[in-house]
């Protein structure tokens, strides 16, 4: 299916409907000839006359082999699908009064995210009277976008829509390798101090006998 999609594209030869063409190709200099002189030029170096430019005046054609064309089309079009990077949203729930263990806990989980070039669509809830805090709602949030700032920049700043006030963060290019350098730079702390334990010496305390000494013993 997607190949007829891609063939109905362009007229090839007899297709082409324009008395004229301006014709281009490998090792052909541009010019304007009748179009049958065009076909017959194609046909005698074995390859297809192919209209790529019909607004054109007079249209623009191309000697090529037309099988190749398509395959080669196809092929550049799987190349910019490849190169489109699939970006998720990820949610990160507080509530008004989140405390800081679980703060910590969320932003961890955030720089990940960001890192891993996803956005991050952070928002507080609001549940019966707890609208009342809203204010320190968006204080939470925007505490979190600063935390954030070398991970993800604010793409939305806090809105207020129902019982939820959300903002967005977009990862930075740079995200990953702080990301990394941060989990490196843990792991190399956590051995220094594995290391600094381990080489303390042990000390040994000999006790001193400071009573009166008893003839025939050593203390």
């Amino acid at each position: 299916m997607k190949n007829d999609k891609m063939k109905n594209r362009y007229r090839v030869n007899e297709q082409i409907r324009a008395k004229e063409v301006r014709v281009v190709g490998d090792d052909i200099e541009a010019e304007v000839l009748p179009t049958s002189k065009a076909l017959q030029m194609a046909e005698r170096k074995g390859l297809d006359l192919v209209e790529i430019s019909p607004n054109a005046v007079p249209p623009v054609c191309r000697m090529i082999d037309y099988s190749k064309f398509l395959y080669q089309q196809k092929k550049r079009q799987k190349e910019l699908k490849a190169k489109q990077v699939k970006i998720d949203v990820k949610e990160i729930r507080f509530g008004p009064q989140t405390d800081d263990h679980d703060y910590n806990f969320k932003l961890k989980h955030a720089k990940g995210f960001l890192a891993e070039g996803d956005k991050v669509k952070a928002y507080v809830f609001f549940r019966g009277r707890s609208i009342l805090f809203k204010e320190q709602g968006e204080v939470l949030l925007l505490r979190f976008a600063n935390d954030l700032e070398e991970y993800g920049k604010v793409e939305q700043m806090p809105v207020l829509e129902g019982k939820r006030m959300t903002i967005f963060i977009a990862p930075k290019k740079t995200a990953a390798a702080k990301h990394n350098a941060d989990e490196h730079a843990g792991d190399a702390n956590a051995e220094g101090q594995a290391v600094k334990v381990k080489a303390a010496p042990a000390v040994k305390v000999k006790k001193e006998y400071t009573g009166p000494k008893v003839e025939g013993e050593d203390f």
